[in-house]
């Protein structure tokens, strides 16, 4: 009788009952002269104990905005350290910090503010062509201002404040946010709260409060704001840097984006946690100037999705950077072929790298492989599960832990489940089952020794390059063009991001459009990792016979037509395709 798809893993090392705040004190007590923030494009060096004052600093500011425990405080913007600052500032005093994607556009960060009921706002001015000023000017044209950090705005009526890092007071006049502050009033600000105030609201704050708002979606694509404690956080990032082996000594490259799971939890404060140096190598992923960070700043680790690394490596002056200083690091958020793998730790000289797996309900490391794994292991499996979890694979219908080397739906249990789903109980209810078990919708495989492979997911769910891409609201913008009558949107595979966005379209009878004109309709409307890059137009969709469109059939459709180039994926797909 074979086992049953189950591991738990235990450890001699116990989890951490503390507070971010608490346990960063720690740290900086015991490395106070150590690097622990590097921003290359800010040409700016922090100490731990320059970073500790520096915090400190901007958690009296929020104490004199009046945010309060449980309050909810957006962060829009790009990398940067303010970015670091603001997160360790607002667990500092029990706030809960919202990562707000930088690509979102006007409808997407109006919803996503909604979706949180953020009442603060931190935001960059602009990044290449996303101004954000403008964007919230564009949807507060009813703006009143009592004083400054003091405004309403009918379409938002919990957003009480906001905060730019860092223009002039002409800048903002110009687009009509006189009412907002400036990074320099803020500190101002809390130059007039005594550092007991601060002191006082820390000793009030638990581990198990919320300390993070991060935005996910499900099948329907009905974006979910997932709530994440101080304990889901911390302790995932202590144990993803344990099994890096992760020192004081060691300075990670972090070219991924600050409001992932990745960036903020498994990247930055995985750092922090254990007394390690940050370097950021440019506000958006850049492969070259990864590469520079890398070699000038003597990084030993490095993280990424495996579109950062396959642009780096095919990188025409990749050859010019001295990467031998690197030892380890992660890469996650799309399937990681062992080819890339192969060339990462030989070409880049990364002799230790991990592949990681999860979600952003579970903080998000759920597996992770180990330096000391077979080759294959390290290859062809995500790894085992964290220590103090567990894991299972159970059939997709009955819900039965289905026997070791049999395909089913991957569930997770432990320190590192979300505490749901931010005033959604229904759909928290729906993820995380009565027994505490979170349905991750991927397929895995587990073998008896517990190493998991993934093998497909339930959820209509496109991972681009390590961004989540939800069909239904892709389809659902498309929907209001007035010639389409349908359309379908799923993934296909593609050799650099692991799948990329692709889509069906029925027009209207009598209707005439070509895909420049709906790809050009979808840019204007949201995020650009979202817009189909592949696009069809068809008579019909294939059906089943209760009327359902059958998008696995589109997909190996879509996947021959490419494979022969012929239609292209900028032409007409044939009649009846």
């Amino acid at each position: 009788m074979r086992h049953p798809s189950y591991c738990h893993r235990g450890s001699h090392e116990p989890l951490l009952g503390s507070t971010i705040g608490d346990h960063l004190a720690g740290v900086v007590a015991t490395h106070a002269p150590r690097e622990a923030l590097v921003s290359v494009p800010q040409q700016l060096r922090l100490t731990y104990q320059d970073l500790a004052a520096r915090v400190d600093a901007i958690a009296r500011g929020l104490l004199a905005l009046g945010i309060d425990r449980g309050d909810r405080v957006g962060m829009w913007s790009t990398d940067n350290a303010e970015w670091v600052l603001v997160q360790m500032a607002t667990a500092r005093i029990g706030a809960i910090l919202v990562n707000v994607n930088p690509a979102y556009r006007t409808a997407e960060l109006v919803h996503a503010l909604k979706l949180a009921r953020v009442q603060t706002l931190f935001a960059i001015p602009s990044f290449r062509s996303s101004h954000y000023l403008e964007m919230l000017g564009e949807f507060c044209p009813d703006l009143t201002v009592r004083a400054p950090g003091e405004w309403r705005c009918t379409e938002l009526a919990e957003l009480r404040t906001l905060v730019v890092f860092d223009p002039d007071r002409a800048a903002l006049a110009h687009i009509g946010l006189t009412g907002a502050l400036t990074w320099s009033d803020l500190l101002a600000r809390g130059a007039d709260v005594p550092q007991s105030a601060l002191v006082e609201r820390a000793a009030t704050l638990d581990p198990d409060d919320p300390i993070n708002i991060q935005f996910t979606s499900g099948t329907t694509g009905a974006p979910k704001a997932v709530l994440l404690t101080h304990h889901n956080i911390l302790n995932n990032a202590v144990w993803a840097g344990r099994l890096m082996h992760f020192a004081p000594g060691d300075r990670l490259c972090v070219p991924v984006p600050f409001y992932h799971c990745f960036g903020m939890v498994v990247s930055t404060l995985t750092c922090l946690a254990h007394g390690a140096t940050i370097v950021i190598p440019a506000p958006h992923f850049d492969p070259e100037a990864t590469l520079a960070a890398i070699a000038s700043e003597r990084c030993t680790a490095v993280h990424g999705v495996p579109t950062m690394f396959i642009a780096q490596l095919e990188h025409p002056n990749f050859a010019r950077y001295d990467l031998g200083s690197l030892r380890t690091g992660i890469i996650a958020g799309a399937p990681c072929p062992p080819e890339l793998i192969r060339r990462i730790t030989t070409d880049m000289h990364c002799p230790d790298l991990l592949i990681g797996y999860g979600q952003t309900e579970a903080s998000p490391i759920t597996h992770q492989t180990r330096a000391d794994d077979t080759p294959a292991r390290r290859t062809t499996s995500v790894g085992t599960n964290l220590p103090h979890t567990e894991a299972k694979v159970v059939d997709v219908h009955t819900g039965a832990t289905v026997p070791c080397g049999e395909q089913g739906e991957v569930c997770v249990r432990g320190y590192h489940v979300m505490r749901g789903y931010f005033e959604q109980q229904d759909a928290t209810a729906r993820t995380i089952d009565v027994a505490g078990w979170l349905h991750t919708g991927d397929l895995g495989v587990m073998d008896d020794a517990g190493y998991l492979t993934i093998t497909g997911r339930l959820k209509d769910m496109i991972i681009r390059g390590g961004e989540n891409v939800y069909p239904a609201e892709i389809e659902a913008v498309f929907h209001t063009h007035p010639k389409v009558a349908d359309v379908a949107v799923f993934g296909v595979a593609d050799p650099r991001l692991g799948e990329d966005v692709a889509a069906w379209v029925r027009l209207h009878e009598g209707e005439h459009a070509d895909r420049e004109e709906l790809r050009e309709f979808a840019r204007a409307r949201m995020a650009h990792f979202k817009v189909p890059r592949h696009l069809w137009i068809v008579q019909e969709f294939p059906m089943t016979v209760t009327g359902k469109i059958q998008k696995f059939k589109m997909r190996d459709t879509a996947e021959e037509w490419l494979r022969r180039e012929a239609p292209s994926s900028t032409a007409r797909g044939p009649a009846g395709a």
